[in-house]
């Protein structure tokens, strides 16, 4: 009885070391990999970017060279529409952020259900060769039918004209709401206005499909109402007050050198 007391003893001493050894390699290998994996999600965002700006074909792979170059990411305060230029944009983790009640809020409006806002986002300034303002960059997000769909809008310097909306993180139904990376429907999106000439937010995703001529509709996507709908309300809770409303208003009255 003893002998299988004691084997049954060394048996489980060699899985308890087992599992603490496996635990301390997947834990050192957890750290070792983090400044790369932080590395890796920057370099994306920089493409996303570059392709929002119409520029990722001339960096000819070198990405962070030509975002270095021709972008300016800020971060400004939604209420406000100010710069924040004592916050570095490349450290400000807007994920980590809005999870946190110090520093977000619950919207009041959260139409886009994105459940949280914090209170200061990030947006790039695209520079021409002559260093004047090109594009300016809006991250967006809201939900869809299955994830939160993220995407960069880019307007042109009169906050009102699309150049881009490029969906870089979804999780929408392949062949429906995933079509929202599709280059036909994301083409649709270059020259449409965003506002009507009262001011109001006039661009949408039209289920059926856009009039021919107008310059605020967007085709919707054909079997996927509900993602269209979470692309109309994303922009619609970014445009408005509690998003870059604001922000928006500074550009069009020439205050971009606050900061």
């Amino acid at each position: 009885m003893s002998k299988s007391n004691d084997t049954m003893g060394k048996t489980l001493g060699v899985v308890i070391g087992l599992c603490l050894v496996c635990s301390l390699v997947v834990s050192g290998a957890a750290v070792s990999l983090k400044p790369l994996q932080k590395l890796n999600k920057e370099r994306d965002t920089q493409r996303y970017v570059l392709e929002a700006a119409g520029l990722l074909d001339q960096a000819n792979g070198d990405v962070p060279a030509t975002f270095e170059r021709y972008i300016d990411a800020r971060v400004v305060e939604y209420d406000t529409g100010d710069f924040l230029p004592q916050i570095d944009p490349r450290s400000y983790d807007l994920a980590m952020v809005a999870r946190d009640p110090a520093s977000s809020a619950k919207p009041v409006n959260d139409v886009a259900s994105i459940g949280r806002r914090a209170h200061y986002g990030v947006v790039y300034l695209v520079n021409n060769e002559a260093g004047e303002l090109d594009t300016v960059i809006l991250p967006v997000h809201g939900y869809g039918l299955w994830s939160t769909m993220y995407a960069f809008l880019a307007l042109a310097p009169d906050m009102n004209t699309i150049k881009s909306l490029v969906y870089y993180d979804q999780g929408e139904t392949p062949g429906l709401g995933a079509e929202v990376v599709n280059p036909r429907w994301k083409a649709q999106w270059a020259g449409k206005k965003l506002f009507d000439e009262t001011g109001e937010l006039a661009i949408s995703v039209v289920k059926g499909g856009a009039p021919a001529g107008d310059i605020h509709g967007v085709d919707g996507l054909s079997g996927a109402t509900l993602t269209s709908n979470g692309v109309n309300n994303s922009l619609e809770y970014w445009l408005g007050e509690e998003g870059f409303a604001a922000f928006i208003d500074k550009i069009r009255q020439g205050e971009l050198n606050n900061g």
